[in-house]
């Protein structure tokens, strides 16, 4: 392993001749293929569809295919059984990995989101919310161990909810059935990522409560990543994918919200304009978006202190920042 990490560290080093200014290094070259699996499917990762609508990604050289995993194990395991090229993930995947067994370690190298981006939603309006009126009551939540549910639980400890004996958590629903559980009536509360919060809300099916990445803090909650045979073998594509969404990110930071809405509706169909427009301006409040592909080691850190708390995550099992996140790739693009 130790040799594979000094040679994959050989080759960012290399890539600093590869580089070359955004537009040059595609030209007259065909586009290279690139195996995309984003984690689930959310208005969170807009910059990622920015780049592919506004076609950042054909400039820079790639011709994207995107697929959605439906769950953080899901990307890993179409990386790991080499169906996918890059994935958007959780960091605690990449994590899980860098701990366990496998010589296959997925090394992150571009953030996209700056913390969770799933609102808490209630059956009921509240003028008035307070954390201390879920106790007793039922949580629609993800997997266990996922980014979601263990930022969920990091806001109900934050206001004094044990998630193990104040509430229950409902964690197995498979993603593509959650939205109907909660409309056939199953549980008091719930977490939904956007556009799904603000579809249910202007249909008159949930209502916004709270915001859990608001609740919790800056910690990087979605990122890029690939393994570190990939990165190894063409650092040339991670650098191009990371200068793409660096664009994307600075044109979603700038845009009007109708202009974002506008790109984002081919990839929603079914969600209405209402819902797609809420959800924009919620996480363009929220500052959940990244205007920049860097990781800094402290929110690594306190997305680490979110997994430790939520017993996932043994305090001497931390993993270095240095030893998971490649820093070259969005440094370059910054």
């Amino acid at each position: 392993m130790l040799n594979r990490r000094r040679a994959l560290k050989g080759s960012l080093a290399a890539l600093g001749t590869l580089a070359a200014p955004f537009g040059v290094r595609a030209q007259g070259k065909p586009p290279v293929k690139v195996r995309y699996s984003e984690v689930v499917h959310s208005i969170l990762y807009a910059p990622a569809y920015v780049a592919m609508a506004k076609a950042y990604f054909a400039d820079a050289g790639l011709d994207v295919a995107m697929t959605t995993a439906q769950g953080g194990d899901k990307a890993v395991a179409a990386m790991l059984t080499n169906s996918a090229d890059i994935a958007l993930l959780g960091p605690e995947a990449a994590i899980y990995v860098q701990n366990s067994d496998s010589p296959t370690k997925i090394p992150i190298f571009c953030g996209l989101t700056a913390t969770d981006g799933f609102m808490l939603v209630g059956r009921d309006p509240v003028d008035h919310f307070d954390w201390q009126q879920l106790k007793g009551h039922q949580i629609l939540a993800l997997r266990p161990g996922s980014t979601p549910d263990l930022f969920l639980e990091a806001a109900l400890r934050q206001n004094g909810i044990d998630p193990r004996s104040d509430v229950t958590l409902v964690n197995n629903i498979a993603v593509p059935a959650r939205v109907g559980s909660w409309l056939a009536g199953q549980n008091q509360y719930a977490i939904f990522i956007e556009p799904d919060a603000s579809q249910l809300e202007h249909d008159g099916k949930a209502h916004i409560l709270a915001s859990i990445g608001e609740t919790v803090g800056l910690a990087d909650y979605t990122a890029f990543a690939a393994t570190d045979k990939y990165i190894h073998d063409h650092p040339d594509i991670v650098q191009s994918w990371t200068d793409a969404i660096h664009r994307a990110q600075l044109w979603t930071a700038a845009a009007p919200t109708s202009e974002i809405v506008g790109v984002l509706v081919q990839y929603f169909p079914g969600i209405s304009v209402e819902a797609l427009t809420a959800g924009v301006e919620h996480y363009r409040r929220l500052k959940i978006w990244k205007t920049s592909p860097v990781i800094e080691p402290p929110a690594f850190e306190r997305f680490q202190d979110i997994l430790v708390q939520g017993k996932v995550l043994e305090p001497n099992k931390r993993v270095k920042f240095d030893d998971l996140i490649l820093t070259t790739f969005a440094n370059k693009a910054k």
